[in-house]
This record gives C-alpha cells, sequence and structure tokens, in this order.
C-alpha cells in the first residue's frame, strides 16, 4: 500500500527559508557605527568639508586623503540626496463636480 492513506503531512519537512537567500544585514544603515562609511577625498580641505557634512547629518565615516585617487563619496551623495517619491493627485470621477468649479459635472464639463 501507498504512504498516501494513512501518513498525514509532508514525507520531506519544508525547507527553511530564513537563513537562504537575502541580505541578513538589511538592518544595518550605511553611515551607522556598525557600517561606517569609506570615504577618499583628493585633498585636506575636502576632507574636512566632508567631516563637516557627515557631523551635520548625524553620519559616521572615515574620510582618508589620497592625491592620486579620484575623489570617491559616492555613497555620501546617494543618502543625502534620496530621490523623493512622486505623488499625483486622484483623477475626478465621470460624476463627481468639475475641479474648475463650474458646477457641472467632470463628464460634462473637462472630461
Amino acid at each position: 500500500m501507498s504512504d498516501k492513506f494513512f501518513f498525514k503531512g509532508r514525507k520531506t519537512p519544508r525547507p527553511r527559508y530564513e537563513s537562504y537567500g537575502y541580505n541578513t544585514k538589511r538592518l544595518v544603515k550605511l553611515g551607522t557605527q556598525e557600517n561606517p562609511l569609506q570615504l577618499t577625498v583628493a585633498t585636506e580641505q575636502r576632507q574636512q568639508e566632508i567631516e563637516q557634512l557627515l557631523a551635520q547629518h548625524q553620519l559616521v565615516g572615515t574620510v582618508a586623503i589620497n592625491a592620486d585617487v579620484a575623489e570617491n563619496i559616492v555613497d555620501l551623495e546617494g543618502i543625502l540626496n534620496k530621490p523623493q517619491t512622486t505623488t499625483f493627485e486622484k483623477k475626478p470621477n465621470r460624476n463627481d463636480d468639475c475641479p474648475c468649479g463650474s458646477g457641472k459635472k467632470y463628464k460634462k464639463c473637462c472630461a
């Protein structure tokens, strides 16, 4: 006889997906004590400017001076210039009053 008549449940247990396939450090944000920013600048004056920006925005990072390498502050710019979500006003339904103020229904006026 087969197992399907007497066995209730799975022959093999479901795999546990908690530890597979996604970032385990997703709670650690860039620019914190646990994950500081790694920045490279060319001059000491630029280093002071970047350190002021870090202090102003309460971020943690290490700024290294290296004139031979191009400036690398991409991570800092990404944090400071987060894109804003665009929202649109809802278009009125056909039988709603027209937003132009004519008093007519939207379907008879501006549709």
